[in-house]
This record gives structure tokens, C-alpha cells and sequence, in this order.
């Protein structure tokens, strides 16, 4: 018996399966330089057998286990919750009725995909990628964003941007709005950016400081549609 060989197998599907629970509510592709992009057609790739062919909701089935099992997943999404918002505030209450009308939904899980696509959004502006902000944003933020790229190509200007990291991302707050789940998350980051003109000059910006950005960002997701990603859909800067 090959032990070397069983436990590097054991090892590759726990690193799979640990990519595919970070994966599942990232909001379109993965985030950042260093990190390749995530088609959100994976994510369709690799459904449960239990979404049928022609079935346009992709909310996950509650546990079926008996009343032991349901008492104890409700008690592990409960102290999923707590663990982001204080037991009694009007956050734990958002995120409980979000919980109770969409299983599938993980706070934790939720914000890891998040800041991912955080850093994916930021660094595609910088960038001018267009391709990669559509499959992340609402049609109204996309035009938003596409028109302030090309007001910057018209000009001449190039964004020379570093993301430094996040320092921390928060739920604000959560609802259900019809089939709608929004999600508005507070993010800190560290980015070093600056603009240049045509003629290479910064005009705005510093090449050499790291800046503290904090946007309040709203995620939403329509739970009858085939893409179980969410897309940015509000943008607002918070100082």
C-alpha cells in the first residue's frame, strides 16, 4: 500500500474542497493580481446533482436529517450570525430573516468573497478591464465605472495602482427585498495609486504613499436566477 501516495491524494481533494467553500459566494471571479480569475461559470460547473436541468432556483435545500439535525444546523447558523453581529442588534435580525429565506446564506463565507471581489473591482478600474467589472457589477454601477475609464483614456491618463490589503470588511447591513438579497458591506483598504497624464506626469495621487480608502458597498443577488453570484450594485465612499 502506497501511504505516501493516499495521503497526497487525501491532501489534494481537502485543498479542493477548501477552495470550492471560499469560492462558492464569491462575487464573480476572484480577486487581485496574484490570484488568477475565477470564470463564474465554475461555480455553474460545479452545482450540486440536486439543481435539475431547467430549475431557476439555486437556494440550497435545508437539511433533511430529521429534528436533531435541523435543531442543530439552526443553532450553527445562529452562531454563525452572532460571530458577525451582537445577539439582539438590528443587524443580528437582518441577517437571521436573510438566513431564514435563503439557507445557502453564510455570513462568514459571504464576507470572504467579499473582499475578494473588493480587490478584483478596485484593480480592474485601475486597470481599464472592462471585461472582468461586467461580470461583477450591476448594468447601472458597469456604466458608471466604463464611462469614468473612458473619460480617463480621452485624457490621456494611466492608473498606476499596488492594492495593499484589506484591514478589515463589515456587514452594515442585510435584507430581502422581493426575490432581491442585498448585502451592504464597510471595507478599509490600503491601496498605493496614482494617475499619470500622457506625458507621464502624476497628476493626482502619490506613487509612494499608501492611502486608507473606506467604501460603503452594496452586494445583491436575485435568488431565481441561474448565477448564484452577487454583483456590486451601490457604490458610496464613507469619509
Amino acid at each position: 500500500m502506497d501511504i505516501f501516495g493516499d495521503f497526497t491524494t487525501l491532501l489534494t481533494l481537502a485543498i479542493a474542497v477548501f477552495i470550492f467553500l471560499r469560492l462558492r459566494s464569491v462575487l464573480g471571479k476572484r480577486t487581485g493580481h496574484q490570484r488568477p480569475p475565477f470564470d463564474p461559470e465554475e461555480l455553474k460547473n460545479n452545482r450540486s446533482a440536486n439543481d435539475m436541468p431547467g430549475n431557476d432556483n439555486i437556494v440550497t435545500l435545508p437539511n433533511r436529517g430529521g429534528k436533531g439535525a435541523a435543531a442543530a444546523s439552526e443553532a450553527a447558523e445562529g452562531a454563525a450570525i452572532d460571530a458577525i453581529a451582537k445577539p439582539g442588534s438590528k443587524l443580528n435580525d437582518q441577517l437571521k430573516k436573510l438566513t431564514a429565506s435563503d439557507p445557502s446564506f453564510n455570513p462568514e463565507e459571504f464576507l470572504g468573497g467579499a473582499r475578494l471581489a473588493y480587490e478584483m473591482i478596485v484593480t480592474a478600474f485601475a486597470d481599464g478591464d472592462r471585461k472582468t467589472l461586467k461580470n461583477l457589477l450591476s448594468r447601472e454601477v458597469y456604466d458608471g465605472f466604463s464611462g469614468a475609464i473612458s473619460d480617463r483614456e480621452s485624457r490621456g491618463e494611466e492608473i498606476r495602482s499596488t492594492f495593499v490589503g484589506i484591514d478589515d470588511a463589515t456587514i452594515k447591513s442585510a435584507e430581502v427585498i422581493g426575490n432581491d438579497e442585498r448585502v451592504t458591506v464597510r471595507f478599509v483598504s490600503q491601496i498605493i495609486s496614482a494617475t499619470y497624464n500622457a506625458a507621464g506626469e502624476v497628476v493626482d495621487g502619490d506613487q509612494e504613499q499608501i492611502a486608507e480608502v473606506i467604501d460603503i458597498w452594496t452586494f445583491a443577488r436575485d435568488v431565481r436566477s441561474r448565477d448564484p453570484n452577487w454583483k456590486l450594485v451601490a457604490t458610496e465612499s464613507d469619509g
